[in-house]
């Protein structure tokens, strides 16, 4: 059955995720289709998937989202950025970087910084759209903020709460505070634990404008 039209604006705010480990080729192909038939604004998933979503969603306007130094953003600035090199060669629009989140906790701003400058200017260089990845799970509200100012300074286009695969994911409270140290104009992406309609739309209450979710089918039928 086709979705309805009041599905779509909900949906065009959807990267639908598929990051397991184990997701098999089938699995992928399904999640581009999904987005299709959805409207989803991209699918999001591991850097071997790249390709493979390119084919499948050649001509249409849903993106390809994949996802670098995940995730635990430990991998040093020069592996991040090639990752990112060779994810943009094989098509990707949009890359969700994990920042060195150890390194921001020892109070290394600068380091941080610089690795987010550095893939950012590569991404704005070809066309891509990068989001920071922070964990918010592992960081306190001071930590948060200041995470969230380095990846504005740093030239990102989103900051994003969660990986999904730490010890807890987005709320709305986190949300809320990155909206506001971040400012009106800039991204905020919540992901991890969005599992159901009330959930999606209260992230967006809270200032999201851009929802990470592997339940986005559920999500968008639930309206």
């Amino acid at each position: 059955m086709v979705p309805k039209s009041h599905h779509l604006d909900l949906a065009a705010l959807i990267d639908h995720t598929l990051l397991r480990a184990d997701a098999r080729p089938s699995e992928i192909e399904v999640l581009c289709e999904e987005a299709r038939r959805y409207g989803f604004h991209s699918v999001c998933v591991n850097p071997a998937w790249v390709s493979l979503c390119t084919e499948e969603l050649k001509a249409l306007k849903v993106k390809v989202c994949t996802v670098v130094g995940f995730p635990l953003g430990a991998s040093t600035t020069e592996i991040k950025r090639f990752e990112a090199e060779h994810v943009i060669r094989q098509g990707a629009e949009e890359i969700d970087m994990v920042i060195n989140i150890g390194a921001l906790k020892a109070g290394e701003s600068g380091k941080v910084q610089r690795e987010i400058s550095e893939i950012a200017s590569l991404c704005r260089s070809q066309g891509v759209l990068l989001k920071v990845i922070i964990e918010t799970a592992l960081l306190d509200d001071r930590e948060k903020e200041l995470a969230c100012r380095l990846a504005v300074e740093g030239g990102a286009d989103f900051v994003k709460t969660s990986t999904g695969f730490s010890r807890g994911g987005a709320t709305t409270e986190d949300v809320a505070l990155m909206r506001r140290v971040v400012g009106a104009d800039f991204g905020v992406k919540a992901s991890g634990g969005i599992r159901d309609t009330a959930t999606a739309l209260a992230m967006l209450a809270a200032g999201a404008n851009r929802l990470g979710t592997s339940a986005s089918v559920a999500i968008v039928k639930g309206i």
